[in-house]
């Protein structure tokens, strides 16, 4: 009878012993689970700021164009007629297209910040706490590597209505090919051989890189300067 008491109470420690052993992994997971999501929220609320700040920089006027690590070049054939654009500038065909295009830059930035947010809260950040220690600009670059071909497909007709504005548009249409006139003519002996859509195109994909320049050192300050928003949530999330 005795050695049955002690088999049972043997059992018993071990069952109760495996329990603990499997309870200390679970609690570590979720433990884990929770602070990966309180850091996704703190990156969340940080890569807003930090958008926030910098499309508020992008769309002051000439704000690309003063900047040369984010203005906005004209694309490849009419980069080649430069000659061809100082002579449509002079005989009042075009007026600085290049200038143009970086103020229509400037007023896409201006539109886009819901949809920047909009992207930014609907971010699934699986991993939390790895981009808060993944560098300066790791939420940014998440930003851009999860969200940047939705955030282009939107920013795309907020550039075309800006060409639109400035007159971008219509002084490509002036250099066309096809285009009557001397702007026509002049644009078919240099080879100019884009059109509206080449343009916008271009645009876009050179504003969307400059904004994320931009959002990257917003987000490298927010990370550095301990009066910034967020600054004492990613600390607490790195010391647990």
């Amino acid at each position: 009878m005795a050695f049955r008491i002690s088999s049972m109470a043997l059992a018993l420690a071990a069952s109760t012993a495996t329990m603990a052993a499997l309870a200390v992994p679970t609690a570590a997971f979720a433990q884990k689970a929770k602070a990966s999501k309180s850091a996704g929220g703190s990156m969340k609320g940080l890569l807003g700021n930090a958008s926030d700040s910098a499309l508020d920089q992008l769309s002051r006027p000439g704000a690309f164009y003063a900047d040369e690590a984010v203005r906005i070049l004209l694309p490849g054939p009419l980069q080649k007629a430069s000659k061809l654009m100082k002579l449509t500038d002079q005989a009042g065909l075009t007026n600085n297209l290049t200038k143009s295009i970086n103020d229509a830059a400037g007023l896409a930035a201006q539109e886009a910040k819901p949809v920047f947010r909009s992207a930014i809260d609907s971010m699934t950040l699986t991993d939390g706490v790895g981009i808060v220690t993944s560098g300066e600009t790791g939420g940014t670059q998440y930003l851009r590597r999860t969200s940047g071909e939705v955030l282009r497909q939107k920013m795309r007709p907020l550039v075309s209505d800006a060409l639109g504005r400035t007159g971008a548009l219509k002084q490509l249409d002036s250099l066309g090919a096809g285009g009557s006139g001397a702007g026509g003519m002049l644009g078919s002996l240099a080879g100019v051989g884009i059109n509206r859509d080449g343009l916008i195109d271009s645009v876009t994909d050179q504003a969307m890189s400059g904004i994320f320049t931009y959002i990257g050192r917003e987000e490298a300050t927010f990370r550095k300067n301990p009066l910034k928003a967020g600054q004492k949530l990613l600390d607490s999330i790195r010391q647990k």
